[in-house]
């Protein structure tokens, strides 16, 4: 593949990397830049890429401005046996971005034109700055000040990362003057932004059968609630025939999740509304405030170029797990669902998944329909205690042996089987693998109906035994 206006080879790390990084910031779709590639397409390698890895993101952090931290993800690859670094860069909300030494000028700033990163003239750079986002929430000052981040620090400590005196600072969750942001402020253990997830017993909203409230918390703690709640809810149907029996369930569970962490990340909290989560009887609804972001198209969109709207939270869920890479959830979506489950507004956006089969046809037991759904006798109990009985459930429904799993799939749930109460990370040491990869074959076990998770982060897994 030669390079393109949105891709970039580099034989080495050299010192023109933040020029080539500050080009796609600028440029609205972004961009991809190879080290150790030359520009002839060929696989030359890098020594070191552990090393040249932490080197880059040291540098994007120190040398550009605005802050381009959340907007660019760095990972290595191989190819054609040779280690090589890719760096991932979205367009940002806050053009010009330019060196910091050399300020906002022709020195400084850098736009992508063609397989080029030119010098960005004058002109361009003050009118993209008349237009910068100023109302963006880590500008926005919070009401509060008095905020506390035990929630954050838990999650921090569960990917083995600790958060130091710093953090705040760190995260970018602080105003230009030191106050806490309205990014903090979502961020914190206490806040008013509330996050339901509405179920109804039609396919209207006249009949509201159940509230659930998750909010007023850290939003991380309210999406890994709402991610727990929605998969109990993704009933696994079992159709039995006289010659075989399989299993499905509701909604694809790696899409479904997929959008539900878009709609916490890319929601306009600006706008003090929150993403909101309905289930009907033939479908769920997903809706985020805030319709596309600025200077992107819907076929840009869906090809999956990434303009966070929140940067400061997109690279606080990359920190946790929660996000893989920039740009990559709108794709897998479409993997299993077509564009025209996605609708846009001027100030909202709603994602619409069709079930498999019809709500009202989770009830009881049929002939031909063996429906594991238990949680409506657990109505008195606790999450943990539904999540087991459902677990429970899914377990006894499908039965039999583990042959549609892939080799990976089968070492990983292997490890669950051993200690259900084992980490990503744990997994990953183990297997010799990075985590996002291993949250893939996770969500593929879960989606099967293999696993089952029990209490959220904190909690353990519910397994079906294999035979």
């Amino acid at each position: 593949m030669n390079e393109t206006n949105r891709i970039e080879y580099k034989q080495e790390l050299n010192e023109g990397l933040e020029k080539e990084v500050i080009a796609f910031l600028n440029y609205h779709e972004g961009g991809v830049i190879y080290i150790g590639i030359d520009k002839k397409g060929k696989a030359v390698g890098v020594a070191d890429p552990d090393v040249d890895m932490l080197k880059i993101k040291d540098r994007l952090k120190t040398n550009i401005a605005p802050s381009c931290m959340g907007l660019f993800d760095v990972i290595s690859e191989t190819k054609s046996g040779k280690d090589i670094i890719k760096i991932t860069v979205a367009s940002g909300s806050e053009k010009p971005y330019h060196i910091k030494r050399q300020g906002m000028s022709e020195r400084g700033c850098f736009i992508r034109i063609g397989t080029a990163a030119e010098p960005m003239p004058q002109k361009m750079i003050d009118e993209l700055f008349a237009k910068r986002t100023r109302n963006s929430i880590s500008k926005i000052k919070s009401n509060k000040q008095d905020l506390k981040f035990e929630q954050l620090k838990i999650y921090y400590d569960e990917t083995g990362i600790k958060l130091n005196t710093k953090f705040a600072a760190n995260l970018e969750l602080l105003t230009e003057k030191g106050d806490y942001n309205y990014a903090a402020y979502l961020m914190a253990d206490k806040n008013s932004t509330s996050i339901k997830v509405a179920k109804y017993k039609g396919t209207t909203r006249v009949n509201l059968i159940e509230s659930n409230e998750y909010g007023n918390c850290s939003i991380v703690k309210a999406t890994k609630q709402v991610l727990d709640k929605i998969d109990l809810e993704n009933k696994t149907i079992t159709k039995i025939t006289s010659k075989e029996r399989g299993n499905k369930r509701l909604w694809d569970a790696i899409a479904l999740r997929e959008a539900v962490i878009n709609a916490f990340v890319h929601n306009d909290y600006t706008s003090e509304v929150p993403p909101k989560f309905e289930i009907f009887a033939d479908r769920i609804e997903i809706t985020s405030a805030g319709g596309l972001p600025e200077g992107l198209s819907k076929d840009e969109f869906f090809e999956g170029y990434s303009v966070p709207r929140n940067k400061e939270i997109m690279r606080i869920y990359k920190d946790l797990n929660l996000v893989e890479h920039l740009g990559s959830g709108v794709p897998r979506i479409l993997e299993s669902y077509s564009k025209d489950c996605f609708k846009f507004s001027a100030n909202f956006l709603r994602m619409t998944f069709p079930s498999a089969a019809p709500v009202s046809d989770l009830v009881g037991d049929q002939a031909n329909d063996l429906v594991t759904d238990q949680a409506n006798e657990n109505d008195g109990k606790s999450n943990e205690t539904k999540g087991g009985a459902i677990g429970g459930a899914i377990g006894s429904a499908i039965g039999g042996a583990i042959d549609d799993l892939t080799p990976r799939q089968k070492e990983v749930f292997d490890m669950i089987v051993n200690d259900n109460k084992i980490s990503y990370r744990a997994i990953a040491e183990q297997m010799k693998i990075n985590e996002s990869a291993v949250l893939k074959h996770v969500d593929q076990l879960k989606a099967k109906g293999y696993i089952v998770r029990v209490g959220g982060t904190r909690g353990y897994w519910k397994f079906r035994n294999k035979k």
